[in-house]
C-alpha cells in the first residue's frame, strides 16, 4: 500500500465506515447527483446498453431504470465500505439465503458447490456468505492493476471470512482444497464480457450474441461438483436475500454448454423482472459485431 493510498485514502474510507447508514445514504445520494448529472460517469454505456438490451418499454421507463440504476451504484459503493465496521449479526440481519438448507444437504453428502451469480443487487454482499453455508466460500475475482488500492479493497472485502482468489489461480486453490478433502463454495460471477481470443462459446443473451465464459460448467464437470444459481432480491434499500436454485447436483449429465445457457436464462428473467439493479456500467456488448455468424 503506497504512502498516498495508506495515509489518505485508508484513513478516510475507514471513517466513513463508522457512519450509520441513514448518513451514508445521506452521501450517497449526494454521489448520485454528481455522478449522473454533472460528470455524467459512464452514462453513455449505460444507455447504450439499456437500449440494446431493450428491457424498457418506453423512453420514459428507461431513463426510470438508468436513474435508479445509478442511485443503487452508489449505495452499494458506500455498502461495501460499511462491511469494514459491521458485526456479523448486522451483517446477517441485512443479508441472507432464504433457503440455506440445499448447502447443508450437500455438506452432508460431502460436496462442495459451485455458486453461479452476477453483477446483480447487492453482489457484494455475498462476501458475508460464510454466515450461511457451512462449505468455506472462495470468490473469484478479477485483480486490479493498481496494487495499491487493490490490498485496501481486499481489507475492506474480507471482513466477513470469505476469501478473494484471483482467476488466475482459481484452478490451483480448487485442486488444493479437493486434495485436502476440505468442502468449498466456489463463487463466480460470471456475466462479464469475456475476451475473445480466450473464448470458444457464444450465446444471444439480453437479445445480442456476445461471447461467454464457461469456466463455472467446465470446472463443476471436471471436479463433479454440484452447480446452484443465487438470485439476489433487493428487499429495500441495505436488506437483500438470495433465493437458490439447483442448476444440477450431477453436471456431467448435461451436455456442453447446458449448464452455461441454464445459467443465463435464469440471469436474463431476472434482469427483466428488475433491471435496474443489473451492473449496466460494464460494457458487457463491446464485442457483438464480432459474433461468429450462423
Amino acid at each position: 500500500m503506497n504512502i498516498i493510498t495508506k495515509l489518505v485514502v485508508y484513513p478516510i474510507l475507514l471513517f466513513i465506515s463508522y457512519l450509520p447508514f441513514k448518513v451514508l445514504y445521506f452521501i450517497s445520494d449526494i454521489l448520485f447527483y454528481f455522478l449522473y448529472y454533472v460528470f455524467r460517469f459512464r452514462r453513455k454505456i449505460v444507455r447504450q446498453n439499456l437500449e440494446l438490451s431493450k428491457v424498457s418499454k418506453s423512453e420514459k421507463d428507461l431513463v426510470r431504470i438508468e436513474k435508479e440504476f445509478y442511485r443503487h451504484f452508489t449505495d452499494v459503493f458506500f455498502e461495501m465500505i460499511k462491511f469494514y465496521n459491521m458485526s456479523p449479526d448486522q451483517m446477517k440481519k441485512r443479508f441472507y439465503i432464504e433457503n440455506p438448507k440445499i448447502f447443508y444437504d450437500f455438506e452432508k453428502k460431502n460436496k462442495s458447490v459451485m455458486f453461479m451469480t452476477s453483477h446483480y443487487g447487492g453482489f457484494e454482499w455475498f462476501l458475508s456468505i460464510t454466515y450461511h453455508v457451512p462449505q468455506l466460500p472462495f470468490a473469484v475475482y478479477t485483480p486490479l492493476s493498481n496494487k495499491s488500492l487493490e490490498i485496501l479493497i481486499k481489507k475492506f472485502r474480507l471482513r466477513h471470512g470469505s476469501k478473494l482468489i484471483s482467476r488466475y489461480e482459481a484452478g490451483h486453490y480448487i485442486k488444493k482444497q479437493l486434495k485436502e478433502n476440505k468442502l468449498f463454495l466456489y463463487g463466480m460471477a460470471a456475466d462479464q464480457s469475456a475476451q475473445i481470443r480466450s473464448i470458444t462459446y457464444w450465446k444471444e443473451f439480453l437479445g445480442i450474441k456476445v461471447p461467454v465464459f464457461t469456466g463455472s460448467e467446465r470446472i463443476a464437470k471436471q471436479h463433479d461438483i454440484p452447480v446452484v444459481f443465487g438470485k439476489v432480491v433487493k428487499i429495500k434499500r441495505g436488506y437483500y436475500k438470495v433465493v437458490v436454485d439447483l442448476i444440477s447436483e450431477f453436471p456431467n449429465e448435461y451436455e456442453d454448454y447446458q449448464i452455461t445457457d441454464i445459467y443465463l436464462k435464469k440471469l436474463e428473467e431476472q434482469i427483466r423482472e428488475i433491471p435496474e439493479y443489473y451492473y449496466w456500467t460494464h460494457n458487457r456488448f463491446k464485442h457483438k459485431d464480432k459474433a461468429p455468424k450462423d
